[in-house]
């Protein structure tokens, strides 16, 4: 079965405290890890550094203007960055955690490696929850991506967690209020700037439950469910008109039938919470060749735009009903 964690001598560049993992992989470590231990345990205390980039013409060796960003622990070339790049290390994204860890209002959770070294991410636990109707409940995540690749940006966000279907919920909520922050590497990392930016967890998540509770409050229409999947899975024949079952693209239909099969359908059915979370079940355990590939997605790819769009679309039908 395939998986995209690197693999170093045939051990998973990965830490995890809880369930083991669908492929068996990495290393389980207990909840009370420290950051920097998460990091040393994932396999990912190295370091990186910036080095001239030359091409052989000929007899001679010629700079490119480039520099290759070299990881300590094997010499592999990462990736190819300009001058004005600026590199940051895994132990200063793994410290980012050390002050809500210290706290104790979070506990490292998760930590790997992706793309053979080029992503790094680390995944701590909000301790924070709630519950829709009395059982539906939700935990609450900050995750840190730190790419070693040219045109990634740092990626700090809250991840909210469907935890009967383990979805990744869109921490989208259609408010001034700020869930995520990027940082480009071509200025230098400032921590501090960031969590000001982001403010305090709790706040977020208390913003988040006010969102599905309205969600899953507020019921949609047949006529309502078929313009929202074909909004997220559009047709490619632009002029198609889509008013029934039968209309919806492949995928569409697939997203409209897992509705009242996804774990947790008991929990208000029939509502745009419902509709929302068929979005993030398809996207999250079905879409996609592995499960790895799925999250990588869910995280850092198309899947975290179309969950973003599902949750501001099915704020607005609700709004709207």
């Amino acid at each position: 079965m395939s998986h995209e964690l690197e693999m170093i001598d045939g051990v998973a560049q990965m830490a995890y405290a809880g369930e083991t993992p669908w492929h068996g992989l990495g290393t389980k470590v207990s909840n009370d890890m420290s950051p920097v231990q998460m990091m040393q345990k994932a396999g990912l205390d190295w370091t990186v550094s910036k080095v001239p980039s030359y091409v052989r013409v000929g007899d001679q060796e010629i700079e490119t203007g480039m520099e290759a960003l070299v990881r300590s622990s094997d010499s592999k070339v990462l990736t190819q960055v300009g001058g004005n790049w600026n590199p940051v290390q895994n132990e200063e994204a793994f410290e980012f955690f050390a002050e809500y860890v210290n706290a104790g209002d979070m506990e490292m959770h998760t930590a790997g490696s992706l793309k053979g070294g080029k992503m790094i991410w680390a995944l701590a636990k909000i301790k924070e929850s709630f519950d829709i109707l009395g059982g539906d409940q939700v935990d609450s995540y900050l995750l840190f991506s730190n790419p070693h690749e040219y045109g990634k940006s740092i990626d700090v966000r809250f991840t909210p967690i469907r935890v009967v279907c383990n979805n990744t919920l869109s921490m989208s909520l259609n408010t001034a209020s700020v869930n995520s922050a990027k940082v480009s590497h071509r200025k230098a990392f400032d921590a501090d700037a960031v969590k000001q930016t982001m403010g305090i967890a709790h706040e977020k998540f208390a913003q988040y439950k006010e969102v599905a509770q309205f969600l899953s409050q507020r019921r949609f229409t047949a006529e309502g469910l078929i313009q929202y999947y074909n909004s997220l899975f559009p047709s490619t024949d632009a002029k198609k008109q889509v008013k029934t079952y039968s209309d919806l693209t492949t995928t569409a239909k697939r997203a409209f039938d897992v509705i009242e099969t996804q774990p947790g359908a008991q929990f208000a059915p029939g509502s745009w919470w419902q509709a929302m979370n068929s979005v993030t079940y398809l996207t999250d355990h079905e879409l996609g060749r592995s499960t790895d590939a799925r999250l990588t997605s869910a995280w850092f790819g198309i899947n975290q735009t179309r969950k973003k769009k599902a949750v501001e679309l099915a704020i607005a039908m609700a709004d709207a009903a």
